[in-house]
């Protein structure tokens, strides 16, 4: 099992498969660059990503508030109806900064240069699925972001203390609630289920005693950050895994990394999300092997997965249903446009059914095939028309009924000349297969390459309209919603 992939067997198809998958797909420059490469420097050029500067600036708001303890004090000695306003006015800027965040997050996706390290930030955030709506604090949200930014490629026992002492967690999964008295159960038991080894493979007794060695963990609202109340902390012996000790959360962690169950859990999770559904356990067997070996380091294990033979077979290529984070964002970059402005970003991941930093529920989004409904693929298609065309696809242009030599490109569309010669706008044939190779990297089935090439045929000489509804058509097939 994971045989690299040989090098005769890298081209422009291959390439264009890691750049979606290790990334949010690109131009066909940019998959040519990764062509050119070869596979072992094309995957290192995404995988040793901290070689690339990356001088983006963080939200101006995203730093600790220096007047939190008199913004406290303010509020405590306010009159009902003050604190009320005082709360009315706190929620509208918490919003606003929720929604900074996430076009500030979703502009690192579309033009940041580290795809990899940004496409792992998505997969932590849903695996660790934490919402602004229970959180209630931007600003902390932001800091878990930057918690998956800077550990996500580290080591799994790293990883998993960062995002346990992270304070949206605290407060998401009540750890911050936790007392010897009463200890709050809620975190070790995702710990365990969700986060690091799956159902089947911790007892009731370990999560009740784990939950007790998680006392005293709690968070510092003054200071926005994690601290140690040692007073709050059962001393007393646990029984966890069979072991006995005075164990603290620290030790719960190592206990739970060093399971047998661990690495054959996450590394499922990350071929699933990266590759395709369901691995054989033979894949996920070697998958954690090649872990374990490296110390459980994650970029060995992700450099393993993009070379290998499995991950560039039929049963994985063009196969996954894009997310819409996915979907928005590889297109934006295929496109060549800027990213929609927030508020409309926002609605469009909410209508096509991910709602960043606002995930359902613990288990965050299930994926797949539960991305297509009826009501998200029409949003798809709406969404893609307004992309191309800078406008709302249900209203055409006015000019659209106008005769050849009068219609005009919308004002807000993309500019096609950016994307496809003169030469290639004006012939139908190389058109065709120049929106085939950006939008898909490869070719539509044959009843769609019809549709396309009828609907071409039918325009008689094309003008640069005639390529913005191509593109959209193309968009509007199931081919695009894959990659």
């Amino acid at each position: 099992m994971l045989k690299p992939l040989p090098a005769s067997r890298w081209n422009y198809a291959t390439a264009a498969h890691l750049l979606n998958r290790a990334g949010f797909g690109g131009t066909p420059a940019e998959i040519d660059k990764l062509v050119a490469l070869g596979p072992d420097k094309a995957v290192d050029s995404l995988v040793n990503f901290e070689s690339i500067s990356d001088s983006t600036p963080n939200p101006e708001w995203a730093k600790a508030d220096p007047e939190r303890f008199a913004k406290y004090k303010t509020m405590r000695e306010a009159t009902p109806e003050q604190k009320q306003e005082m709360r009315r006015q706190e929620q509208r800027e918490q919003r606003k900064e929720i929604e900074d965040l996430r076009q500030w997050w979703l502009q690192r996706m579309a033009t940041g240069p580290r795809p990899l390290q940004e496409k792992l930030v998505l997969f932590w955030h849903g695996h660790f699925a934490t919402g602004a709506q229970k959180v209630k604090d931007a600003f902390l949200m932001f800091k878990q972001n930057e918690v998956f930014r800077r550990d996500g490629a580290g080591d799994w026992l790293t990883l998993l203390t960062s995002v346990s002492k992270d304070p949206a967690m605290l407060l998401w999964l009540d750890q911050a609630q936790s007392r010897k008295q009463h200890p709050n159960e809620n975190f070790a038991r995702e710990v365990m289920e969700l986060f690091a080894l799956g159902e089947g493979n911790y007892t009731e007794q370990d999560i009740t005693e784990a939950a007790r060695a998680f006392t005293g963990w709690s968070y510092d609202r003054l200071n926005q950050e994690f601290i140690y109340r040692r007073n709050q902390h059962d001393e007393g012996a646990k029984t966890i895994f069979g072991k006995t000790g005075n164990f603290s959360g620290d030790d719960v962690l190592k206990m739970i990394v060093a399971h047998p169950q661990a690495a054959p859990f996450i590394a499922r999770k990350l071929w699933t999300f990266f590759a395709n559904e369901n691995p054989s356990d033979q894949l996920v067997t070697a998958l954690a092997t090649g872990f374990r070996s490296s110390r459980l380091q994650f970029k060995p294990l992700l450099r393993a997965m993009f070379l290998s033979e499995e991950f560039y077979s039929p049963e994985v290529m063009r196969q996954q249903v894009k997310s819409p984070v996915h979907w928005l964002v590889s297109s934006v970059r295929m496109l060549e446009r800027e990213l929609p402005p927030a508020q409309l970003a926002a609605n469009a991941l909410r209508q096509l059914g991910q709602d960043l930093l606002l995930p359902p529920n613990v288990k965050g989004w299930d994926g797949g095939l539960s991305w297509i409904t009826t009501s998200n693929l029409l949003n798809r298609y709406n969404y893609a028309g307004y992309l191309v065309l800078g406008e709302n696809p249900m209203n055409p242009p006015k000019n659209f009924g106008k005769k050849k030599r009068a219609r005009l490109r919308p004002a807000n569309s993309i500019d096609v000349a950016k994307l496809f010669p003169e030469d290639v706008r004006k012939d139908k044939k190389l058109l065709a297969a120049a929106v085939q190779k950006r939008l898909l990297h490869g070719e539509l089935k044959t009843e769609h390459q019809s549709t396309l090439r009828a609907y071409l045929d039918a325009q008689g000489e094309l003008d640069d309209l005639d390529v913005l509804h191509a593109l959209r058509l193309v968009m509007c097939t199931p081919e695009f919603q894959l990659c």
